[in-house]
């Protein structure tokens, strides 16, 4: 009987700490398959005293013996992936021989990146805070059935191809009225992409059949968060794929049925980075404590991100939406040292309260919440203190999943599993 998939992704507007429990569980699976975005997305894994960021490479690349595959859903710009791979090969990671590459995900051209820059630019006080990593416009000729792929490098038309699409972007940059000089960014993609072609390119939906029929565990990693999905997000404050557990599905071309188990990784408070609705964000002096506890900058950008309260009207839509089985928390280290912390458990709607996470999240919205005591400092040598336990429970008791993993520190030794069943 064929394996199935396990999805592991974000619960809430990304930068949850996935690479991170990625990384922690890596061990139990064979392969590690990213299924969606691209460059715009970063995860931070710290273990041995080192510091790595990974922004297109699945999360299991430090673990020998498990493949990594980047699936057909991820945008990959050349440029970037090169220098990961040169970071990584400095750090002694043999990534080569651990890395494989679907020939359908498509490339991030230094035009794409223009026309996002452009196209953030035009929107001035309306922006929606990209990363201006081109991903968005990569997409765009995705679904505009133009884009070149990673299959197209062994094409011998490939510089052809790109200088066609090259065409459509300059006439679109045109009514931008963005111009700039591109040759230094061109002449540094097409070495990028020479490079590229030594790595292993794979017909990802085959060889992703063949380890499932052969009994390999397969874990699905997704990039950003659920909130910012473009369907199901706090659109139009999204991003341009489908972060959610569905996307596995079209990310990486395996079927529904295959799918297992769903982990949702949330912080025990909230964060954002850009524009867009965050209804329990803090505006005061304990939003800047838990950004400076939290070392809440971004990883791919390094723009503050916003904090506030745990969202659990948020949490449980994600974890309807998903469909996930079990919850990792992190950084609950963030919240030690307050006596009181806050939940919102519910929204006032022009008078009317819900628990429920409406269309329209971008005004009119007041949390409601509930206080809880807060905990001391906390240690993965050690039993969690009886108030997080407390707190994890409510939230367990709110969204109807099992909290198993709990991160209690930066390094991948700060990791606590539970075993203790759903409360009741």
């Amino acid at each position: 009987m064929a394996a199935q998939v396990d999805v592991l992704l974000g619960a809430q507007w990304g930068d949850e700490g996935k690479g991170k429990v990625v990384d922690v569980i890596a061990p139990d699976y064979q392969v590690i398959a990213r299924f969606q975005g691209g460059p715009n997305a970063g995860h931070t894994l710290i273990f041995d005293g080192k510091k790595h960021v990974l922004h297109t490479i699945p999360s299991g690349v430090f673990r020998p013996g498990v493949w990594n595959l980047v699936g057909n859903g991820v945008v990959i710009d050349p440029v970037t992936f090169m220098r990961e791979i040169a970071a990584l090969e400095a750090s002694g990671v043999d990534v080569r021989e651990r890395l494989l590459i679907s020939r359908r995900a498509h490339i991030i051209l230094p035009t794409h990146r223009a026309l996002d820059a452009a196209s953030e630019a035009e929107k001035g006080q309306e922006k929606i805070g990209s990363t201006l990593k081109g991903i968005g416009p990569t997409y765009m000729d995705k679904t505009g059935r133009n884009g070149l792929r990673m299959g197209d490098l062994e094409r011998p038309d490939l510089m052809d191809r790109y200088r066609t699409l090259v065409k459509k972007h300059e006439r679109l940059l045109g009514l931008y009225d963005h111009h700039a000089d591109r040759t230094a960014d061109e002449a540094a993609w097409a070495e990028a992409v020479k490079a590229m072609r030594s790595f292993r390119l794979v017909d990802s939906e085959h060889w992703l059949d063949e380890q499932l029929r052969a009994g390999k565990r397969v874990l699905a990693e997704g990039a950003q968060g659920t909130l910012l999905d473009i369907d199901f997000g706090t659109y139009p404050f999204v991003t341009s794929s489908n972060t959610i557990s569905a996307g596995a599905c079209t990310g990486l071309g395996v079927p529904p049925g295959r799918i297992g188990k769903v982990i949702g990784i949330f912080k025990a408070y909230s964060t954002r980075v850009g524009s867009g609705p965050f209804p329990t964000e803090l505006h005061d002096d304990l939003g800047e404590r838990i950004r400076q506890a939290g070392n809440e900058f971004g990883s791919t950008t390094g723009r503050p991100r916003r904090c506030g309260w745990l969202d659990l009207p948020a949490l449980r839509y994600a974890v309807m939406i998903n469909g996930i089985t079990e919850l990792a928390m992190m950084k609950a280290d963030v919240l030690s040292g307050l006596d009181h912390v806050q939940v919102c458990t519910a929204y006032r709607v022009d008078g009317t309260v819900t628990d429920r996470l409406p269309y329209d999240v971008t005004t009119g919205i007041t949390p409601v919440y509930t206080e809880l005591a807060g905990w001391g400092a906390l240690d993965a040598g050690r039993e969690l203190p009886a108030e997080t336990e407390a707190y994890i429970a409510f939230i367990e008791r709110a969204v109807g999943v099992p909290v198993r993993i709990v991160s209690v520190g930066p390094d991948r030794a700060h990791t606590l599993v539970r075993t203790a069943a759903l409360a009741g």
